[in-house]
């Protein structure tokens, strides 16, 4: 590999790391989320220009950020705003490099908010916009989602996508939209957006949609992050905290989740001591306060008791899959989704025989929505061959691995699959981790 592509495949990584973080300092200096990412952008350009040169510096992200910030100074030099913002942009340089969360804003009551990825999701999330739209430009620009990963997690095209997230970028700017954590009266109409784009930057960290790593543990962290943040801002939100008792019990299995080469390792099949326990007891927490708060549970809450119902088993033996065929049932009635009608499918499938949960996944294989979706098939491919139809299973798992993305996912399925061969040498085991 020469020096060039090493560089190139740093600059990469580095700026899927820090683009969230670089966006957001960029969004409080030049007050415009659009402009922020065309800096952002830029400086990736120059890092790709410069690194191969030069080597790659000890700390990328601080680089990335020094080198936009210049730009930024630039540019507001062209737009004859220098004195005002070169003062603020000196402070900010004093604090360190690569610190732009070193400037704080305030709320209502005077609490301080020293987080700039937190000020993004809210600007992000703002009424302005159309909930859709929320959603897709979070994604893009905290999650650091490139536009067909965000139309995957919707089930929808990644022209759609685009254009939802250069209208909400375009809309953000002709309202002039400040760049801070709104004050404590206007949070609850941004709420349900802030959650769903917590929860599915955490999603694509537990579960990469395209790539070769099975997992990327940074958006993981980010997403905890923030939703701790957000149930701290907000206690007495059933939701937030269900939010959080959800991620937390999921992270807690990160550990388990890959063998010693990366591959991935199923959820039944993962080894369950090496399950984090402290984060397992912090999620058992956080649901308990969001069933405390009353009130029907919400989404989030209510994968969070499907998730601590696993947690709660000792082995996979003692999984009470069906009080989870209920809870699925249940989140079906307050969520209703095809995805979570699939999740029922598996549940059902373990509480009361592979033959019932096949008939809840077929009534599924016309749903427009999951046709390009490579779980459906996995799911089914599961079944079969938990009922010995091994050749039906075989083809099931082979077009799951034709359509998922994720290197590691497909060669699981394609292995998957190699097991049916000869009648079906392989044992059913439920997707999932």
């Amino acid at each position: 590999m020469t020096a060039t592509g090493d560089a190139r495949r740093a600059v990469e990584a580095v700026f899927r790391i820090e683009s969230a973080r670089l966006i957001a300092g960029l969004t409080r200096i030049v007050r415009d989320v659009g402009l922020a990412e065309e800096l952002a952008q830029d400086a990736m350009v120059a890092a790709l220009e410069r690194w191969p040169e030069t080597g790659i510096p000890d700390n990328p992200g601080a680089w990335l950020m020094a080198t936009a910030r210049n730009r930024a100074i630039d540019l507001l030099r062209r737009q004859e705003r220098l004195a005002r913002k070169v003062e603020l942009l000196g402070r900010e340089a004093e604090s360190g490099p690569g610190r732009p969360e070193a400037a704080f804003a305030r709320v209502e009551g005077g609490a301080e908010i020293e987080d700039d990825l937190l000020r993004l999701v809210f600007l992000s999330c703002h009424p302005v916009l159309s909930t859709r739209a929320r959603v897709a430009l979070t994604l893009r620009l905290v999650g650091g989602l490139r536009t067909d990963e965000i139309a995957r997690a919707f089930l929808t095209s990644e022209a759609t996508v685009q254009q939802r997230i250069v209208r909400a970028k375009k809309r953000l700017a002709d309202a002039r939209v400040p760049f801070e954590v709104p004050a404590r009266v206007e949070w609850g109409e941004r709420l349900a957006s802030v959650l769903e784009v917590v929860y599915l930057v955490f999603n694509e960290g537990y579960a990469a949609t395209a790539g070769d790593d099975w997992m990327r543990p940074a958006l993981c962290e980010d997403a905890l992050r923030l939703g701790r943040m957000v149930a701290g801002l907000l206690p007495k939100e059933p939701e937030a905290h269900g939010l959080v008792a959800l991620m937390e019990i999921q992270a807690s299995r990160s550990a388990a989740r890959t063998g010693p080469t990366g591959e991935p390792v199923l959820l039944l099949e993962q080894n369950r001591s090496r399950w984090d326990r402290l984060l397992i007891r912090r999620g058992l927490a956080a649901l308990a306060r969001a069933e405390e708060l009353g009130g029907t549970l919400g989404p989030y809450a209510l994968q969070a008791a499907i998730a601590a119902c696993h947690a709660r088993a000792r082995t996979a033996q003692e999984t009470d899959w069906p009080r989870i065929a209920v809870l699925y049932e249940a989140l079906g009635q307050v969520a209703p989704s095809p995805v979570v009608e699939l999740n029922r499918a598996v549940a059902v499938g373990m509480a009361f025989g592979a033959a019932q949960g096949l008939a809840v996944a077929d009534e599924l294989a016309a749903e427009p929505a999951l046709a390009g979706y490579h779980l459906l098939p996995s799911v089914r491919g599961d079944l079969l061959a938990r009922l010995g139809r091994a050749a039906e299973a075989r083809q099931e798992f082979l077009r799951a691995a034709a359509l998922t993305r994720n290197a590691r996912e497909r060669a699981l399925l394609e292995e998957r699959a190699a097991e049916q061969e000869e009648g079906g040498t392989g044992r059913g085991r439920p997707p999932g981790s």
